[in-house]
């Protein structure tokens, strides 16, 4: 007897080995790509998510090209005249100009002149003349003209990027946790349909070999036949649209900038997805009370739109003024001695222009008003639809968890009723239509936990877009 108990120790313990191993040799086999990685690619190497980080480049450009506006200026003009061995003329002018943030310019200027034939108005000292003055706009152009506009809506238009990058990351994030979502549920209803072909398996053989002990009819084995092979139909089509999902999926995945990926055979989603979305959406914390809509990214966007149409407005009312320039220079023929400039020697000038009816500058600023009036109407817009629609996200959710208690309750009494009915068929008491009738039931009850919990997981990623949450 102690024999037997050691030799059946024995064979326990090598059971519990080997199902040890192949649990293990299963898990090896399988690798988990959990939502949280797969954003982290896509965030990292992406080309779309990199496409979107040009925005900012593009504005950074802009700003560039907008402080070049001010950048000082070295001018030079040589101009001369040779025919028949007579310099005609000779003329050179070097000018050096320093603009500034409002109408008004420094110059300092080099002329040397010389030949035959020169104007009159152009014959200068032999060693050439210095002169150094400034030039002002005394109306139009003076506290804003078309540099200082152009610098400030680079900038508005920097900080407008930079939001508008969030939005549209987040959006792609959004549409591509989509096929995640896809593919996970994709992969359970295959795990459904594969558990329940072993037992319409199982099913079949049991009431073949009841019918051929004849305990069971003829039918009972075709009905058994029928339902196995529509279980086979059905995981196959489960199987295809698994294979479909995976490949949707692999449009996303890049181990780096440019090498594109496909999803292994052996690899699963994260089944606990449930558990980990808030956190990996960075929504967890999140409430109406504590949302403030001014921080909006899209809101923020608006608002520096707006900002850029009013200094384009302003810009507009002033060239309702007439076009008023001064320029002085005093001159010298010395340029290395400053006292050598003074009031006696000097070159001034005023230039004065206006239009009598100034229609075109009416018509601009009305446009630039009408713009500036749109983009505010459109802002109120917003911050209403954008509270409207996380409200309705908020109220899905909540709905989706009584959804679910509901769901698990009816997957959980129906898998009773099954087992019961099985119980009842194999003591002879119940029928096989019974049993498929249960089942059908069950496995449908499955399905729709398994959607139900799809569209909760896509509700989630939605508040995500909508509240433009960022992530790292």
């Amino acid at each position: 007897m102690t024999q037997k108990n050691s030799q059946m120790k024995k064979y326990t313990t090598l059971l519990c080995l080997l199902i040890f191993w192949q649990q293990n040799a299963q898990n090896n086999l399988l690798n988990t790509l959990s939502l949280s990685e797969y954003l982290s690619y896509v965030k990292n190497y992406h080309p779309i998510v990199k496409q979107a980080n040009l925005v900012i480049n593009t504005s950074e450009a802009e700003l560039l090209k907008a402080r070049g506006a001010f950048d000082p200026k070295i001018e030079v003009d040589f101009d001369e005249k040779l025919f028949k061995e007579t310099t005609y003329y000779n003329k050179l002018n070097g000018a050096f100009k320093i603009p500034t943030w409002y109408g008004v310019e420094f110059k300092a200027n080099f002329e040397q002149n010389e030949g035959l034939f020169l104007n009159s108005e152009n014959e200068l000292p032999l060693e050439g003349l210095y002169s150094a003055g400034v030039s002002v706009s005394l109306a139009r152009g003076l506290l804003t003209n078309e540099r200082m506009t152009a610098l400030k809506q680079a900038k508005f238009f920097l900080n407008q990027a930079k939001e508008d990058q969030q939005v549209l990351v987040n959006t792609i994030l959004h549409d591509v946790s989509m096929a995640y979502f896809n593919w996970l549920k994709t992969y359970n209803e295959r795990r459904v349909y594969a558990s329940f072909l072993n037992n319409a398996k199982v099913r079949f053989e049991g009431t073949k070999r009841a019918f051929q002990e004849g305990e069971k009819p003829a039918i009972d084995t075709l009905e058994a036949g029928i339902t196995l092979n529509s279980r086979r139909l059905n995981l196959e089509k489960a199987n295809i649209q698994l294979i479909k999902s995976s490949l949707e999926l692999s449009n996303y995945l890049w181990l780096n900038e440019n090498t594109p990926i496909e999803l292994k055979e052996n690899m699963i989603p994260d089944l606990n997805t449930v558990d980990t979305i808030d956190k990996t959406f960075n929504i967890a914390l999140f409430n109406n009370e504590n949302f403030n809509i001014e921080n909006h990214p899209k809101i923020k966007s608006l608002g520096y739109k707006i900002q850029s149409l009013a200094v384009n407005r302003r810009l507009k009312m002033n060239n309702l003024l007439p076009k008023i320039d001064f320029q002085y220079n005093f001159l010298s023929p010395n340029g290395t001695q400053i006292n050598a400039l003074n009031t006696n020697n000097y070159k001034t000038g005023l230039n004065f222009s206006m239009p009598i009816f100034i229609r075109k500058e009416r018509g601009d600023l009305k446009l630039a008003s009408v713009k500036l009036q749109d983009k505010k109407l459109e802002n109120d817009a917003a911050k209403v639809i954008i509270k409207n629609k996380i409200n309705a996200i908020q109220q899905e959710l909540a709905s989706y968890i009584l959804q679910n208690d509901f769901t698990f309750k009816i997957v959980r009494d129906y898998d009773v009723l099954l087992k019961a009915e099985e119980r009842k068929f194999f003591l002879g008491e119940s029928s096989l239509f019974l049993v498929n009738y249960r089942e059908e039931k069950y496995i449908d009850s499955k399905l729709k936990a398994i959607g139900l919990e799809n569209a909760f997981f896509k509700a989630k990623a939605s508040l995500f877009k909508e509240a433009v949450i960022s992530i790292n």
